[in-house]
């Protein structure tokens, strides 16, 4: 592609909207690195992200990843797939918007919950509804998710059309910006 970004690419949106398997794509297509914030919080941590939430907290998980992304967000340009609650981090969000591009995956509700109803790894879906779950954190998380400098989206469709759509955006955003 005939794209060159100078600064990270972040990928923002729920859990299930796609950030990992449309992250790792865009990147291969752009010949960047790929760099999922959670597996980097795990390395740190020693532990799953699982075990970070029941152990230690959100508040410490919260923490964690507010210092990794700092340090992703100051790196070289690459894809960064976050978890769906670091955009909502005012501190994070501040960073994200001056030193990389934001890209919101959206997916509506439905879409949602039959994604993140594959695999049972998801802490903040281990008790309750996961589609009142996720349409409560739509609710919090959209208004502000729509701040990113980007929004693709990510409901259905093959992983390649959406990765083209976000590198159509992607060449639009590089040119004004």
């Amino acid at each position: 592609m005939n794209i060159t970004l100078h600064k990270p690419l972040v990928l923002i949106g729920l859990m299930g909207a796609g950030k990992t398997t449309i992250g790792r794509r865009l990147a291969s297509a752009l010949s960047l690195n790929f760099v999922d914030s959670d597996s980097e919080i795990v390395e740190a941590a020693g532990c799953s992200i699982a075990d970070i939430f029941e152990i230690y907290g959100e508040t410490i998980f919260r923490d964690l990843e507010q210092r990794v992304l700092l340090r992703l967000v100051g790196s070289e340009p690459c894809i960064i797939a976050t978890g769906g609650g670091a955009f909502i981090n005012p501190t994070i969000r501040a960073a994200i918007k001056e030193k990389a591009i934001s890209l919101w995956l959206k997916a509506d509700l439905d879409i949602l919950v039959e994604r993140v109803s594959r695999r049972d790894t998801r802490p903040l879906l281990k008790s309750g509804d996961k589609g009142s779950i996720l349409s409560k954190l739509m609710e919090e998380r959209y208004p502000i998710y729509a701040e990113a400098d980007i929004t693709i989206d990510s409901n259905a469709g093959l992983h390649e059309t959406i990765v083209e759509k976000a590198i159509a955006a992607l060449k639009q955003t590089v040119q004004h910006a």
